[in-house]
């Protein structure tokens, strides 16, 4: 596969035309990555976007505890590094080749100075990246905040909320006086001298009513704990991935922060670190 081939499959330059993609290439630079060999690293400065042409990178994060979180894996004809080309920002994930790679670098001076010779090709790729973003909306929108009580209503059938409104108001107060103003009249009707009598002491229909309220009240109840067990189960699951990814943030920026202060020591001489240091 030429270098024009590989730009037709790359998603943010499929919409450029054959003329485009040639004059792309010629700005191109092809460098070749042994394995386990690290492209770059997370808070790295970052100008450049890298297109596989042969091989594989890995894209990870470490977490607070130093285990690597593997958050994609490129093979040919797949980009990394794109958020620095257009803003010039930091990493904000570690590139390493898996095997023997391929890259073709695409520099931010070398993809203004290409838009400038073609203005037609801002749009296609603000089209293309307008396709990334809604996309990465959407995975957004699913993993990031959830509203459990939300999902849970949807979800619920028309038995389920029964059950959760039967459940609710067998632990409310107007349930309770009910029951008392029922069974109070029940047992007074058939205590009162000269009125017919239809559940006579010791009030036998009375207890198998009670009783089989109580047996239906109890699967109610017991159907409306499981349903809130299951969202409880939700609500941890939703905290953590909160958690974890808050974790991350802070994870970053401290990587961020050594790496600056590293890039600091560096530039400062030697003999200025021990004078400062004494």
């Amino acid at each position: 596969m030429n270098t024009a081939e590989l730009l037709g499959q790359v998603p943010l330059f499929k919409l450029l035309d054959e003329t485009e993609r040639a004059d792309l290439e010629r700005v191109l630079e092809r460098r070749t990555f042994t394995g386990a060999e690290k492209v770059f690293s997370i808070g790295e400065p970052g100008d450049s976007l890298y297109i596989v042409g042969t091989g594989s990178v890995e894209l990870s994060i470490k977490d607070n505890t130093g285990s690597k979180i593997v958050l994609a894996l490129c093979n040919a004809g797949e980009i990394f590094g794109e958020l620095s080309l257009f803003d010039g920002g930091a990493r904000t994930a570690s590139a390493v080749c898996l095997e023997e790679t391929e890259l073709f670098v695409l520099d931010r001076d070398d993809l203004l100075a290409f838009l400038r010779r073609h203005p037609d090709a801002a749009l296609d790729l603000l089209t293309t990246m307008g396709q990334r973003m809604r996309s990465t909306d959407e995975i957004l929108r699913r993993r990031a905040a959830r509203n459990i009580n939300l999902e849970i209503e949807l979800s619920s059938t028309t038995i389920e909320k029964i059950a959760d409104a039967i459940a609710g108001f067998s632990g409310s107060i107007p349930f309770l006086v009910m029951n008392v103003l029922w069974f109070a009249g029940w047992i007074g009707w058939n205590s009162i001298p000269g009125v017919y009598h239809f559940d006579p002491y010791p009030f036998g229909f009375l207890t198998m009513v009670v009783s089989l309220e109580a047996i239906f009240l109890s699967i109610f109840v017991l159907v409306s704990q499981n349903r809130q067990t299951a969202k409880d189960r939700l609500r941890a699951d939703a905290e953590y991935e909160v958690n974890l990814k808050a974790e991350l943030e802070i994870s970053h920026m401290h990587e961020k922060v050594d790496f600056l202060t590293e890039e600091l020591l560096a530039r400062i001489p030697r003999r200025e670190r021990v004078v400062k240091a004494s």
